[in-house]
């Protein structure tokens, strides 16, 4: 089975693990915040949709967030198949922008 993730969010998705891989570190730490924010409100999404409490996502720092963003927008993906992919693709967009 493939993955539920939509291609145009994995493409999006590509970009901004990319992009962070390019960066120096105190600058990467300097976008730690506005990451970790989106890496929670796609965990709160999953946890709404699973009916379970939302719990915050912990902070394993920058070698490990952007495998944290890539397994919650999996996660809303397989959660709620109907989540608007372009939505998505956007926020991870702006990520991206900011970075």
């Amino acid at each position: 089975m493939g993955s539920p993730t939509p291609q145009e969010v994995s493409d999006e998705l590509r970009r901004v693990v990319e992009r962070w891989h390019q960066l120096p570190l105190d600058h990467a730490l300097s976008r730690m915040p506005s990451v970790r924010v989106l890496v929670q409100s796609l965990a709160d999404r999953v946890a709404g949709e699973r009916g379970v409490p939302v719990r915050p996502v912990p902070d394993l720092g920058p070698a490990a967030v952007m495998d944290q963003l890539a397994v919650m927008v999996f996660e809303l993906f397989r959660s709620r198949p109907t989540t608007d992919p372009a939505g998505v693709a956007d926020e991870l967009a702006g990520i991206r922008r900011l970075l």
